[in-house]
């Protein structure tokens, strides 16, 4: 089984505060997608981020943080809000696959899983699993949730991949992002910001404080924190670029990509 992560920044704008799917993208990724799964038949989770549709409102509403109990029904309408921005999303999305031929389902967060203090704390993966066993791809997605300490928060496509690959144990994980991988700086604004081929530990977070853009989610650093965390329980992870053409369908198929991969220290 694999867990494939695709980031909001490669199907949407998500510095933009207008709510447009990239569909060009989102075209040829499900193409790839679909070409792998032709190409050996497997297993397949498939998250994605939230983007332009779910950060901005996010932002808006400050969904996450604590707030006067005045404050309830305006925060909750808020919460809906972000919810069914995310849904539109997601449902693009699985358009785009379904006319590729690929059995996706959607499954939200916001309808099994709940958290306390902005970490995920209960969500029963039966239906995953039962999808799974039937054929199916299931989708799911950056979200919003009950909380128990907060009332509401933001679940990041990030900690799904945590969560699910913890209690699915995958064959790999793989996060595709606008970038080749991990770097000490932003590559698309510093010239010499220099690659990581390899992440073994939190200590070295420290060289990448700062460096990239931190949504709402963490950002770069927040997707390094979660992915050594299953290191530490030995399931690896990789992180390419999926605005290469053929960059997904390659690492499906276990074939050469660049990337960061993720894994525990020797």
């Amino acid at each position: 089984m694999i867990i494939l992560k695709i980031g909001g920044s490669i199907l949407t704008n998500k510095d933009s505060t207008e709510s447009e799917v990239d569909a060009l993208s989102l075209k040829r990724i499900a193409s790839e997608i679909k070409a792998s799964m032709d190409a050996s038949p497997k297993q397949l989770v498939i998250v994605h981020g939230a983007g332009s549709f779910g950060h901005p409102p996010a932002k808006k509403h400050k969904i996450g943080e604590e707030f006067d109990k005045s404050e309830y029904p305006q925060k909750r309408l808020g919460f809906c809000e972000i919810q069914n921005e995310v849904k539109k999303l997601n449902m693009y999305i699985c358009e785009a696959f379904i006319a590729e031929g690929l059995p996706v389902i959607a499954v939200p967060a916001s309808g099994f899983i709940t958290a306390t203090n902005k970490r995920i704390t209960s969500g029963n993966l039966d239906l995953f699993k039962n999808y799974l066993e039937k054929g199916f791809i299931p989708v799911i997605y950056g979200d919003v949730v009950l909380d128990d300490d907060l009332e509401f928060c933001v679940i990041s496509g990030d900690q799904l991949i945590q969560y699910l690959a913890k209690n699915l144990s995958p064959d790999k994980v793989i996060l595709g992002t606008d970038v080749d991988g991990v770097y000490n700086k932003n590559p698309k604004t510093n010239d010499d910001a220099v690659f990581f081929d390899k992440f073994t530990s939190l200590k070295d977070l420290d060289t990448l404080e700062g460096t990239t853009n931190v949504d709402v989610t963490g950002g770069m650093v927040g997707k390094i924190k979660e992915l050594l965390y299953l290191a530490d329980l030995g399931i690896e992870s990789k992180i390419i670029n999926a605005e290469v053409e053929d960059n997904i369908f390659k690492v499906l198929e276990d074939k050469p990509v660049k990337g960061t991969i993720i894994s525990r220290g020797n």
